[in-house]
């Protein structure tokens, strides 16, 4: 038989549910299971350690907006996957885009990099599917978060600017669409 010193116990972190167990267990004379609390709040945290990330998965598919969604792609919280419904009243009404988002590290200081895996025929879309969108560049700002990305692209949708294209030709026929009106 192994005699082993009787260890202390600090008290002083006990949660009641675990001096519940304890006094529940000493008494059948059972061994104590020694589980510390689970931390929730590090689940939050960023790898650097910071909280308010950005990429809160759970807000995110919880968000119920009309039209706009997006997940991780497989294991990476780095890579998303995003769907922009075309605005009602928009000649895009009726038409799903698929988006790719890829965060960097720099997250949420530098803006994630967003392009149409779906054809988007727009002035503001190039054939690669890169996006000339002021918030994904110059104007960005670390409060916005994925659903405001996916939220103004599809506000460009209807609302292209056709001083700035990307695809000169959609702008033309944006242009003359707008003048025969």
């Amino acid at each position: 038989m192994e005699v082993r010193p009787n260890q202390t116990v600090d008290n002083s972190r006990t949660t009641p549910q675990q001096y519940q167990r304890h006094a529940a267990a000493a008494s059948s004379k059972q061994p104590v299971s020694t589980t510390n609390a689970v931390d929730t709040t590090s689940a939050s945290k960023g790898a650097d350690g910071s909280h308010g990330h950005g990429l809160c998965i759970c807000a995110w598919m919880c968000g119920g907006d009309l039209g706009v969604s997006a997940f991780p792609e497989g294991e990476s919280i780095f890579t998303w996957i995003g769907t922009i419904e075309g605005g009602k009243g928009t000649m895009y009404e009726g038409l799903s885009y698929k988006l790719s988002l890829h965060f960097t590290s720099e997250y949420p200081f530098k803006p994630p990099q967003v392009k149409f895996e779906t054809m988007c025929f727009h002035p503001n879309v190039d054939q690669f599917g890169n996006i000339c969108l002021d918030i994904l560049q110059d104007k960005w700002s670390s409060a916005y978060d994925c659903r405001t990305i996916l939220l103004s692209i599809q506000s460009l949708l209807g609302e292209p600017n056709p001083e700035s294209p990307l695809n000169t030709y959609a702008a033309a026929v944006w242009n003359n669409k707008e003048d025969s009106l």
